[in-house]
């Protein structure tokens, strides 16, 4: 439909001047240039987390982890030293949801490493981590490489650094104990994140999910695999075995334990070695 002032200036036979109107192009949103002098070292914030895979921050409760950032160019150790604190708040790291450039660990106090380095250039860097290190048995090591920009501090959840393992130690019996041919005896084990959490069932880290089993051995055979189950009570896995026979185990016997969770890659182990006795020794006389 022709609009009626077109109509009107059609009828009185007179024309319509052609304006031009300038076309206006949005200008290009320039990208924010660093605001610090152009040459010199420059103070730059770096931040490391190192966290168990699945999990939380390695804080105090398993001895924290010890970092180091190395340029990789020259081999120099830029900065090292122990992350500390705590493992963060479990509601806020395991059952919140989150963006992906929201914040996971820091939103809430949680263990960290923060060095200031002096950087004249852009530097690439390599940055390690090793612990649990209350955890001598259960140490593990990971690294990643990056580049590191003079002035640009990393910040709030920093480099995150994931640790994949579990905790798992035999509680009974104890390491060296002697153990006497053909008794009954239960194996007890703990499993726990490499942040100490308790693997357990319908828990955040639900042990329904995991594979965790024993294993009996002679030297390096296995002879018998133990189906574990979990006791409320003493938090832990347990397992009923038989001694075999002093005679066929004159060097002892080997128990293992084996936690692996397939979907994460985690996965941990202890074992021990233990004499077998003939007969239960006879009880030290009282004087």
């Amino acid at each position: 439909m022709t609009p009626l002032p077109l109509v009107l200036f059609g009828l009185l036979g007179l024309t319509l001047p052609l304006i031009l109107l300038p076309c206006v192009t949005p200008s290009a949103k320039g990208q924010t240039l660093p605001d610090f002098p152009l040459n010199g070292p420059q103070s730059t914030i770096v931040l490391v987390r190192v966290v168990a895979h699945g999990a939380m921050v390695l804080g105090r409760e398993v001895g924290g982890a010890r970092v180091t950032i190395t340029e990789v160019a020259s081999g120099q150790i830029l900065a090292t030293g122990m992350q500390q604190g705590e493992a963060g708040d479990q509601n806020q790291i395991m059952r919140t949801p989150h963006l992906m450039e929201e914040p996971i660990y820091s939103s809430r106090p949680s263990a960290a490493f923060t060095t200031t380095l002096q950087l004249q250039k852009p530097t690439l860097v390599e940055i390690s981590a090793e612990g649990p290190l209350a955890f001598p048995a259960a140490l593990r090591r990971t690294s990643k490489t990056l580049l590191l920009t003079p002035g640009q501090d990393l910040t709030q959840d920093g480099i995150v650094l994931h640790l994949y393992g579990y905790l798992v130690q035999i509680e009974r019996p104890k390491p060296r104990d002697a153990l006497i041919a053909k008794d009954d005896v239960k194996l007890r084990a703990s499993v726990r994140t490499l942040s100490g959490s308790l693997v357990r069932p319908h828990g955040d880290w639900d042990s329904r999910k995991i594979r965790i089993y024993g294993e009996v051995l002679i030297g390096d055979r296995v002879i018998e695999r133990l189906q574990m189950f979990y006791d409320e009570g003493s938090r832990t896995f347990e397992a009923p075995f038989f001694v075999p026979p002093s005679k066929e185990v004159p060097d002892g016997i080997t128990l293992r334990v084996i936690a692996t969770d397939l979907s994460t890659g985690n996965s941990g182990m202890d074992q021990a070695n233990y004499p077998v006795l003939s007969e239960r020794p006879p009880p030290t006389p009282v004087r």
